[in-house]
């Protein structure tokens, strides 16, 4: 297949990705705001490069998220472009990411993205999901990672993937502290078979329906303690400290020239920092500590 052809199909997929997810949190949350922002962007040479939609909400459910989709081209910084794994310095990434802040403490926040991305004579797929809880509902860490196991079956990757998250949505600069219960992510995927390998991303991709709406559907009606939202803030706040000091995607956005609010839309609109916070001995939210770090599911 053209390669042009297979990008316009990969981008034409996240489109539709965003246009399912949105339908989905539409339908859960009634009073559910959506600004939608369409944006352009300039490459490294001041050039049209592309852009992107960026579909921020707000409502009772979801208290703050993020569902974007963006395609991008063009020249790129040249010492930016030694860090990347292709060829040269121009560059084409496409893709969509999402993070999902519930108001509710019994219901997880949510991450995923999933992109291809084209430099010089490379091309390469990454992305997953993860899921940072805040209440200890282990059925449903069961069942997030249940589906992601599942979607990755054909594949032989899960062990891989999930090791890979665990690794990476770490708060390193906290020793053996994730920013959640991790989930699957993958990087630098090539195989050489580029139509197999967007096969299989898209095919995972598919997956994250399942893997999160029924938990919020199962949790959205559970009454919360102000004890829940005081845990709930804080954890947020460590969410906030990986993703500004760790988060390579929040970096290639800023790097790319790509639209500011739309790569920082994965903060929080609400956490909290508290010197040496610790959760209350005895409590759930002791409990639900002890899940963040690398768990069997």
């Amino acid at each position: 297949m053209d390669l042009n052809i297979l990008k316009n199909s990969f981008y034409e997929h996240v489109k539709a990705l965003q246009d399912r997810i949105t339908q989905e949190m539409r339908g859960l949350d009634p009073d559910l705001r959506v600004k939608e922002d369409p944006w352009s962007r300039k490459d490294h040479a001041g050039h049209p490069g592309g852009g992107g939609l960026t579909r921020a909400f707000e409502g009772t459910l979801f208290e703050n998220a993020g569902v974007n989709t963006s395609c991008v081209f063009g020249k790129i910084d040249p010492q930016f472009a030694k860090n990347l794994q292709g060829t040269g310095d121009e560059m084409w990434a496409a893709g969509i990411s999402l993070i999902i802040h519930p108001r509710n403490p019994r219901i997880p926040t949510v991450h995923a993205n999933f992109r291809m991305i084209h430099q010089g004579d490379k091309f390469w797929f990454g992305g997953g999901a993860d899921l940072t809880p805040y209440y200890p509902h282990e059925e449903d860490f069961i069942h997030f990672h249940g589906v992601w196991k599942k979607a990755c079956s054909s594949y032989g990757l899960y062990e891989e993937m999930k090791k890979t998250c665990d690794d990476y949505f770490n708060n390193s600069h906290r020793g053996i502290e994730m920013r959640g219960i991790g989930g699957i992510f993958f990087d630098h995927y090539n195989t050489g078979e580029t139509q197999k390998d967007m096969n299989m991303v898209r095919h995972l991709s598919e997956h994250f329906i399942e893997s999160y709406f029924p938990i919020v559907k199962k949790r959205m009606s559970e009454n919360w303690t102000p004890e829940d939202e005081d845990f709930m803030l804080h954890r947020r706040g460590r969410y906030v400290e990986f993703n500004l000091l760790h988060d390579r995607g929040t970096l290639f956005g800023l790097r790319t020239n790509g639209r500011v609010d739309s790569i920082l839309i994965s903060l929080p609109a609400r956490c909290k920092f508290s010197y040496q916070y610790q959760p209350t001995p005895g409590s759930v939210h002791e409990k639900m500590w002890r899940y963040y770090t690398p768990h069997a599911w």
